[in-house]
Formats: C-alpha cells, sequence, structure tokens
C-alpha cells in the first residue's frame, strides 16, 4: 500500500497518519518526493480494515501495489534513486565503471592496478577479498590481508572499495574497509546476510543470482530497503542456461527490465557475464545503449598469470581501449 500525502499537510497530521499505521502492526516508510510525499506500507494490510486510513487528514489517496516488491518499485519513488559513495553520485546519468581483479592476489597487483585506474578517472576499486569458489581447491582469496591492500591503495590514489562479503558474521569486520558491499550472485538469496546489510549505512551492489528471475532479483533488494537502507546497486551479471560458449548467458533485457521497474541504479557485469575478454566490450557498449547505469569490469595487471577468472580479465591496454571507444558513444542521440 502506498499512501500519498497531501501537499498542505500539517506535521500533526503526518504524526497521526504513522502512529495509526504503527499500531497495526505495519511498517512505514517515507519516500520525499520532488512532487509529493509517499507513505509505504509493509506487512499484512488486512488488519487495516478494522482501523482504516480512509478519511484520515492529511491523506490525498490510498494506491494498492500489487507487485510483490514494493519499496523498490517506480509505484514507490518514481525519481531515480541516485547513491553518494565518497562525495560522488552514482546513478545520476553518468555511466560509471567499477574495475579491478577477481581477487587481490598480493600488495603489489593491487596497488599497480589501482594506480592505473585512477590515471583512468575511475572512481570505484573492485576486489575480491573472500572468495566464495565452486571448487574448495580454488584460490579463496588473502582476507583481511586483502582487504587492508585495497584499503591502502584506495586511499593512496582516492578511489572507493567495492568488496564482497559472504557472511552476515563478516559484515562488521569489512565495515571499515569498503565504501560498498557487494552480495555476490551465490549469495543473492542468502536472506540473513541480505537483511543484515539492510541495517547497514553503505550501499549494497547486488548480483543477480546465476538462475534467478528478475522478481527474484528484485525481491532480494527488497529484502535489504525494507531493513532501512535504499542505497542498492543492482548488478546484471549474467545467468545460467544451456548454452556453454560464454560462461554465463547476459540477460541485457533485464537491464531494461529493472530500469522500468525500479528506481535503483542497473548495472551490467559483462565480465563474469560472458567469461570471454573478447565479448566485454561489445557487451558494455550494448550495455550503455540500454540505459544501464555502469559495468563492472575484471582488469588484472597480468591476466595470464591471475588465479581466478584468467580468461575475463582485461590488461591495462585493453581496458584502455575500452573506456576510449565508450566515450566515443554518444547514446542517446
Amino acid at each position: 500500500m502506498i499512501i500519498v500525502l497531501g501537499k498542505n499537510i500539517t506535521e500533526q497530521e503526518k504524526i497521526n497518519i504513522l502512529e495509526r499505521i504503527k499500531e497495526n502492526g505495519l511498517t512505514p516508510h517515507i519516500s520525499e518526493g520532488i512532487e509529493k510525499t509517499l507513505i509505504g506500507v509493509v506487512g499484512d494490510e488486512r488488519i487495516l480494515q478494522a482501523k482504516p486510513l480512509d478519511g484520515m487528514p492529511g491523506i490525498e489517496k490510498i494506491i494498492q501495489i500489487l507487485k510483490p516488491f514494493k519499496l523498490v518499485s517506480r509505484d514507490f519513488k518514481n525519481e531515480n534513486t541516485v547513491i553518494e559513495i565518497n562525495g560522488n553520485k552514482f546513478g545520476n546519468g553518468d555511466f560509471d565503471f567499477i574495475a579491478g581483479p577477481c581477487s587481490v592476489e598480493s600488495k603489489e597487483q593491487i596497488f599497480s592496478t589501482a594506480k592505473f585506474l585512477s590515471q583512468k578517472g575511475i572512481k570505484y576499486l573492485r576486489g575480491g577479498a573472500f572468495k566464495p569458489r565452486t571448487s574448495p581447491y580454488s584460490f579463496q582469496g588473502l582476507g583481511v590481508e586483502g582487504l587492508e591492500y585495497m584499503r591502502e591503495a584506495a586511499r593512496l590514489y582516492d578511489m572507493s572499495v567495492i568488496s564482497e562479503v559472504v557472511d552476515a558474521r563478516d559484515i562488521e569486520l569489512c565495515y571499515k574497509f569498503v565504501e560498498v558491499f557487494q552480495v555476490g550472485a551465490r549469495n543473492m538469496q542468502n536472506f540473513n546476510l541480505l537483511r543484515e546489510l539492510g541495517n547497514q549505512s553503505k550501499p549494497v551492489l547486488l548480483k543477480r543470482g546465476m538462475s534467478s528471475t528478475i522478481k527474484e532479483w528484485l525481491m532480494a533488494a527488497e529484502y535489504i530497503m525494507l531493513k532501512g537502507n535504499s542505497n542498492i546497486i543492482l548488478c546484471e551479471r549474467g545467468i545460467r542456461t544451456f548454452e556453454d560458449y560464454t560462461r554465463n548467458t547476459l540477460d541485457l533485457s533485464a537491464v531494461i527490465a529493472a530500469k522500468k521497474e525500479t528506481h535503483l541504479p542497473v548495472i551490467v557485469d559483462p565480465s563474469h557475464g560472458t567469461g570471454r575478454k573478447d565479448m566485454i566490450l561489445k557487451m558494455t557498449l550494448a550495455a550503455k545503449v540500454i540505459g544501464a547505469d555502469g559495468v563492472m569490469v575484471e582488469v588484472h595487471p597480468e591476466p595470464e598469470k591471475a588465479l581466478s577468472d584468467s580468461a575475463q580479465s582485461m590488461n591495462f591496454k585493453e581496458f584502455d581501449n575500452l573506456i576510449t571507444e565508450v566515450k566515443k558513444l554518444k547514446w542517446p542521440q
């Protein structure tokens, strides 16, 4: 349910409406729009039948939301959400790059990568410190040591750190090292993790699960926003299909759907989405054309020596060319 408040509502009338909602065991979420102030009501709305809100002073109208996702929908907030990250605006119409290695492997590796990226104007440094891998024998990341290297490099080169947290118990540990928590595809429906991230003040980058529908993806975002954190970036990273030419099938139609259905920024991960570095450039250009807010690309000083995701990692020259080609693309006309 969405309650549209009148333009001339008094503060006391707003308080009365919020109290009525809470008295019924429901949770109100206020959205201050440019033209309207809305209250999203979450919970079993049937109990409002005993004490209906209709006719309360200050209410312009009440809208029922039939979609399973409420707070992330454009019904609740029509304006695009713009997220502030270290003084930079994400989702404000620019096409942003998040770049860095799949895994932090050494201090030298992450420092050289951060230096190169900062020289190219990249503001967001990605890198895995805790790596949930399909095989238990694969490189699992450096843990806290990797986070320390990233934090030090980001501080030196004036960048923001984005790194994956894989367990709710690690949020407090990671908090001081990152500006953005990443939830990987394997954890998209780790609901305990999502709830705890919803209690945090820092943004969350939520990747779509490898076998998840668009609705399931948006419902995962709803878990985070329901707890109060509306700073969510959605990331389409490819889904699992019967096709094995690429690592995953990059579903660009999901970006269009997510931008239509939600007010959240949406980015694309063409590295995981294809698993092939020779496809990253054209998939990035396509992402810009369809209205994505940016891309997350894996960049490594020497991809052939990478401990993870070697085939989908760009070297510095290749990424430099990617930026050049994206800047050439003037879209929309």
